[in-house]
């Protein structure tokens, strides 16, 4: 049996990555990580956390605004970029340590620089040759920008929770989750914001009625949404952009970011040459083990065809960590993974959308609620909330849940321990609601739409 240097060698040191390595090494395998940029991957660094600190920030003032209903009177509130962003810097490199700390007290082995495979068992970095009975990769995702005269003056989310100025005018091209949370958090903290889609409604691969509540919500709020339009041209003039659209129209700004879509950073890793197989997109293709075509390799996360989350990526980093190193029976299951989009008002979503269960039941109810939240009546704030249940009548089983408010992901959240229970709609019926909340809309709906 060849003597390898190590029992698992990780590309990767994103939530995936991290996972797997810790879990493998306390299963007793000798393992390594390697990290090119930063310990956390995108998640921890210019994802998920960042972008939640600025969604709480890009909030305050309407929390401000709204204190006037409750006999609070604040005077003259000023934004503060820069010390938003040191203090969400700091917050962040709290966040690497702890990485850090994690990977080390499980006696994982982390290299820092770019690792490229040179074949089944043995990976290159540093100028150094290194071998492994296993390979993990764990690269993640990574931006990508359409093919537009100027696309080089936009920026992405990666640069976004870096400006060193905060924009006044922002132009936004995009219309899925990146694009709503971004153009919601310049928009709330004070920038005059164009959101540009070329599609009919923005959250298309979500179900419709919570793209079409939300982008209500947003055009409320101030956001400039122009769908049914695209991004023609980026020309600089000084310090600005001028903005050319399809059919004419033009945006005058001071940032452009482009939220068009990611893409597997698999590029320049060595998997071709190992023979790893990708598809079209460059994702690497895996089994139910998240085993590539060679069959020491494997890949976690955003690299392949799962879904785009971070817990996905944990989730998946245990399975092989389990599979190489203990008994093997762990799995996961890509039915009713909640979601939460972090755009003002927030998403929340678990199941299937009304349209999937149209497809695959005969006969589907659908519940809805549409209402003005009790904090409103005082605040005057016009706000909207909208839930809404699928259910398939034959068997009274709830398919999906959706929402849009405040705090709908932490709502939904309950919700998809209940789907993935198999709760009925008359379960629902007979659960008591904490009153009064947003929440206990859900169990109180009794009469399905026309």
């Amino acid at each position: 049996m060849p003597d390898y240097q190590y029992d698992l060698f990780t590309i990767g040191a994103g939530s995936g990555g991290v996972r797997a390595s810790r879990m493998s090494a306390r299963y007793g395998a000798k393992v390594a990580i390697a990290e090119s940029t930063y310990l956390g991957g995108t998640c921890v660094n210019v994802g998920c956390i960042p972008k939640k600190l600025f969604a709480y920030a890009a909030h305050v003032h309407e929390d401000i605004e709204d204190a006037a209903g409750f006999g609070w009177h604040i005077d003259a509130p000023k934004f503060d970029w820069p010390a938003l962003r040191t203090n969400k810097d700091a917050e962040i490199t709290r966040l690497n340590k702890v990485y850090e700390r994690l990977l080390l007290d499980a006696g994982v082995d982390i290299m820092h620089g770019r690792a490229t495979l040179l074949d089944a068992h043995t990976v290159s970095i540093n100028g150094q040759q290194i071998s492994a009975r296993h390979i993990l990769v764990a690269t993640g995702g990574w931006p990508v920008k359409p093919d537009i005269p100027g696309a080089e003056f936009a920026i992405t989310s990666n640069e976004f929770f870096h400006l060193d100025v905060f924009p006044k005018r922002v132009v936004v091209f995009g219309g899925g989750y990146i694009a709503v949370e971004l153009s919601s958090i310049f928009n709330g903290l004070g920038a005059k914001t164009s959101l540009v889609y070329r599609g009919e409604q923005v959250l298309k691969d979500f179900d419709a009625d919570l793209g079409t509540m939300l982008a209500t919500e947003m055009v409320k709020k101030g956001v400039d949404l122009r769908l049914r339009a695209t991004i023609e041209r980026i020309d600089k003039q000084g310090a600005s952009y001028r903005v050319l659209l399809s059919g004419g129209d033009t945006i005058e700004a001071d940032c452009v970011l482009f939220a068009t879509g990611r893409a597997p950073h698999t590029a320049g890793l060595g998997l071709e040459a190992a023979g790893v197989a990708l598809n079209k997109s460059g994702a690497i293709k895996v089994d139910k083990q998240f085993r590539s075509s060679v069959p020491s390799i494997y890949a976690i996360g955003d690299c392949t065809d799962t879904p785009a989350l971070t817990p996905v990526a944990l989730a998946e980093g245990m399975v092989v960590a389990d599979q190489l190193f203990n008994e093997g029976r762990r799995r996961i299951g890509y039915d009713n993974i909640p979601t939460a989009i972090f755009s003002h008002p927030n998403v929340g979503t678990v199941g299937l959308s009304e349209a999937e269960a149209r497809k695959q039941y005969a006969d589907v109810k659908i519940f809805k609620s549409n209402f003005r939240a009790l904090k409103h009546t005082l605040s005057g704030r016009m706000e909207r909330t909208l839930m809404k249940l699928v259910v398939d009548a034959g068997s009274d089983r709830v398919l999906g849940v959706h929402m849009v408010g405040p705090d709908a992901g932490e709502i939904i959240q309950g919700f998809a321990v209940a789907l993935n229970c198999g709760a009925t709609k008359t379960q629902f019926d007979a659960t008591i609601g904490i009153h009064p909340t947003a929440a206990e809309e859900f169990v109180t709906m009794r009469e399905p739409v026309a």
